[in-house]
This record gives C-alpha cells, sequence and structure tokens, in this order.
C-alpha cells in the first residue's frame, strides 16, 4: 500500500491555494498526474521524495511511515526507496553511463544489475560514454536506467519527455512501457500531454489547483466526451487550412501526417503544435482538442 494524505499551501499564479492529498497508489502499475502547470504534480513528487515538507498529514509505503507530521516521523531523501528522473535528467557530466549508474547502485556488489538495465534500456555499446555526447533521448534512458539500479520502491519521473521532439517522445514512450511490463515498477509520471497519459497510463489523477478532479483510467476519466468511434488516434496539429467555409487540419500521428476536415468551431481553439485526439465515427470523422482547458 502506498498512501498519501498530505497538504500543503502553495503559491499559484493566481495566489495561494491548498494542496491537498488524499490517495492510494496502485503497486505495479504506471499512474499519471495529469493536469496545467501550476495544479501541484511536480511538488507531489518532491514531497513523495521527501524535497518537499508537507504542512501536515502523513506518507505511508508498505507500512512504513515516510512522513507523520503527528508522529513527527520525517525521513529524508536517502532512507526513502525512490527512484526520481527529473526533466533535465541530472546526469553526473564527469562520469560514463556505467559510472553514473554504479555510483547510483545501492548494493555495490550487485553489479550484474547494472549490466542488466544497460541492456534493458539498449545503453550497454553507450555505457563508456559521457552524457554530454549522448543525444536527449539517450540521456533520458541513461537517468530512468540510474533510478532503476536503486532497485526503487516507487519510481518518479517529472515531465522526462517534455524537452523531446515528437518521434522521440513517441519512442521512449514504447520503452517506458517495455520496462514497465518487464520490472513491474510502482512508477508515477507527471505530464499535461494527454496522448502520454493514454498511452502509458494504467491510472490517472486528474488535478487543478491542488485538487484531484478525477481518478480512473484513462478512457474513464477522457472517453466519456462524444469520441467514441471506429478508431481513435493521438497526434499534433502541424498546419490549419481554410477550404471555402471549412478548415483542413493536418495532424502529425507516430510519423504519419493525417487530414481531417474541421469546422470553424473545431478549429478556433487549435494551434500549430495543440495535442488533439482525431477520432471517427463511421465516415464521419472528429477532431477534439487533447490540451488540458
Amino acid at each position: 500500500m502506498i498512501k498519501l494524505n498530505f497538504s500543503k499551501k502553495l503559491l499559484g499564479s493566481e495566489g495561494s491555494f491548498d494542496l491537498t492529498i488524499n490517495e492510494e497508489i496502485p503497486k505495479e502499475r504506471l499512474s499519471i498526474l495529469f493536469g496545467k502547470s501550476g495544479a501541484g504534480k511536480s511538488t507531489i513528487l518532491g514531497i513523495l521524495a521527501g524535497l518537499i515538507k508537507p504542512d501536515s498529514g502523513e506518507i505511508i509505503v508498505d507500512d512504513e511511515v515516510w512522513f507523520s507530521s503527528s508522529k513527527k516521523i520525517d525521513l529524508p531523501p536517502q532512507k526513502r526507496s525512490i527512484g526520481f528522473v527529473f526533466q533535465d535528467y541530472a546526469l553526473f557530466p564527469n562520469m560514463s553511463v556505467l559510472e553514473n549508474l554504479l555510483y547510483a547502485l545501492s548494493d555495490k556488489s550487485d553489479k550484474k544489475l547494472v549490466y542488466e538495465i544497460l541492456e534493458l534500456t539498449e545503453l550497454t555499446s553507450l555505457k563508456d560514454v559521457k552524457p554530454q555526447l549522448l543525444s536527449g533521448g539517450q540521456q533520458q534512458r541513461a537517468a530512468v536506467a540510474r533510478a532503476l539500479v536503486r532497485k526503487p520502491k516507487i519510481l518518479l519521473l517529472d515531465e522526462p519527455l517534455s524537452a523531446l521532439d515528437f518521434a522521440m517522445r513517441a519512442k521512449l514512450q514504447d520503452e517506458f512501457l517495455n520496462i514497465q511490463h518487464k520490472l513491474k515498477t510502482t512508477t508515477l509520471l507527471v505530464t499535461h500531454d494527454i496522448s502520454e497519459v493514454y498511452k502509458l497510463a494504467d491510472f490517472v489523477y486528474e488535478l487543478q489547483e491542488g485538487k484531484v478532479l478525477n481518478r480512473g483510467t484513462p478512457s474513464e476519466i477522457f472517453g466519456g466526451v462524444g469520441i467514441s468511434g471506429k478508431f481513435k488516434f493521438n497526434g499534433e496539429v502541424v498546419a490549419i487550412t481554410k477550404s471555402d467555409i471549412l478548415y483542413v487540419v493536418s495532424v502529425l500521428v507516430d510519423n504519419e501526417v493525417v487530414k481531417a476536415v474541421a469546422g470553424r468551431k473545431e478549429v478556433q481553439n487549435l494551434k500549430i503544435g495543440s495535442r488533439v485526439v482525431l477520432s471517427s465515427k463511421a465516415f464521419n470523422p472528429l477532431i477534439i482538442s487533447a490540451q488540458p482547458q
């Protein structure tokens, strides 16, 4: 059981608000914290990792109390079984990929685990390379590998794919799924990209101004807005052109550009780079904004 029950006063763009969480996180599943920037998603990860202290409440992981304001317990980060991947990856620049993993290894005698993780993340051929010589995707994999060698009870991922292009994000999402299925890690990932939610999440917590508005599977939260149909794809708008009274919206889905006809009302909130869900009911395609509202 992973029980989060805490509160923390935060300062947002429109003033202060209370981050109030009372949730149980499913074990051995990939759960996602979804919502606009400033909703408190990254703060939840920081509190769970022991980097931020809540004002009150408790955190219990496998019957071990990590934080309790009433019992005055606050385990430091190094005593919490956490693997944390930041947005900037935070790899040691003076160490090779292998040296980064060995440094993070909890049991220094278990070097076999390091090589198993290198193989799983397809980094064996790059083990002697320094981070600055790696691509963004390779750095991201190295950061995940370093977090995994700690054998964490919880893997925390703070928008780890946000700086990558669409094609690389799609590739690494597949790798995340592969790692998740093989290792059965309890993972908590922060994103505001709905396509990532659909592709990766077993369970979703939708946040707004420090509160969980909805919880459930992606289809339970986002699937009930009139977009059920013969097919449903997530993509990114790459062009919008007007044709008579209609618009043609070009959407990048994986590595293919799909064109759909839309009305003025459908495109008024779209722009180049908007995330969308492209759906069809029989022969009538629909295009719906996937941006957090």
